[in-house]
């Protein structure tokens, strides 16, 4: 089996991808092989061609993608656009010093480049849970020495306290708190805190935008925000992933939009949300 990390990561660049590597990898990004449907076949191949993940830049920031491991991963590898919509509608709404929350940051695809975008007077909080993915996240915040972004290694969720995520070996991004995860030999406990204290322990005064991506637990984040956090809290703009949007136990879209949020755009994956008049 592949490892999921290298315990003891070589600088960045080390693995840079090989002549055959960059190939494969420009050849998808200029053709429909960057599509979904062929990113997996991709990927093999170029674990075939040497084994174990590649350094690459993408946004703007320098990551070491684990591509055969995680979809996300493998998708912004192989196309240069991959969220580009949902990352160019954050921008949009975020300026130049500004605050972006992250709940869900996986590798940092959305964290990083918006840390970027920010710049050194902005502040980016990146909340994500599975230990497997903090260590690239942080990994790859420090190749891209992104030293505005506070990487919380914790769930959000409707208490503080502790959650189960049970594990997906092939996929690290779709790993998810499950109910019924503590029968599983490969469940994990990690800390679990509310949004609103997050923000509180970081000093977080207002937002420009956020970013939720959780598998169908974004209900049990958001709900319980809007009705403790003050108005001055509440982001301007909001990309919510809602592909498991039948998990949710309280329809949190709906939620949002009764408080005033306007639907700006929705792509595959994703319905972006503005407050008000913005």
């Amino acid at each position: 089996m592949t490892p999921a990390n290298d315990p003891s990561p070589a600088p960045f660049g080390a693995l840079a991808p090989s002549a055959a590597q960059r190939a494969i990898i420009a050849l998808a990004q200029r053709s429909r092989l960057k599509r979904g449907a062929f990113r997996p076949m991709l990927s093999r191949l170029l674990n075939l061609l040497r084994a174990g993940p590649v350094d690459v830049a993408y946004q703007g920031a320098a990551f070491r993608f684990y591509h055969l491991t995680s979809a996300t991963e493998r998708g912004a590898l192989l196309n240069p656009d991959y969220n580009i919509e949902e990352l160019d509608f954050l921008r949009t709404h975020t300026p130049a010093g500004g605050v972006f929350v992250d709940v869900g940051a996986n590798a940092g695809t959305y964290a990083l480049p918006l840390a970027r975008h920010v710049g050194p007077n902005g502040r980016v909080i990146a909340v994500e849970p599975h230990p497997v993915m903090v260590a690239r996240l942080a990994f790859n915040q420090a190749a891209s020495a992104s030293g505005n972004v506070a990487l919380v290694a914790a769930a959000a969720g409707d208490t503080d306290g502790e959650l189960m995520i049970e594990t997906d070996h092939e996929n690290y991004g779709a790993s998810h708190v499950y109910p019924d995860a503590s029968a599983r030999s490969d469940a994990i406990k990690v800390p679990a805190m509310r949004l609103l204290r997050i923000l509180h322990d970081h000093k977080v005064e207002k937002i420009d935008s956020l970013k939720i991506d959780v598998e169908g637990y974004e209900d049990r984040v958001l709900i319980g925000f809007f009705r403790e956090a003050p108005d001055a809290l509440w982001p301007r703009a909001i990309a919510i992933e809602h592909l498991s949007r039948d998990d949710w136990a309280d329809d949190c879209l709906a939620d949002m939009l009764a408080r005033g949020y306007a639907e700006a755009g929705r792509t595959r994956s994703n319905t972006l949300l503005v407050l008000g008049s913005d």
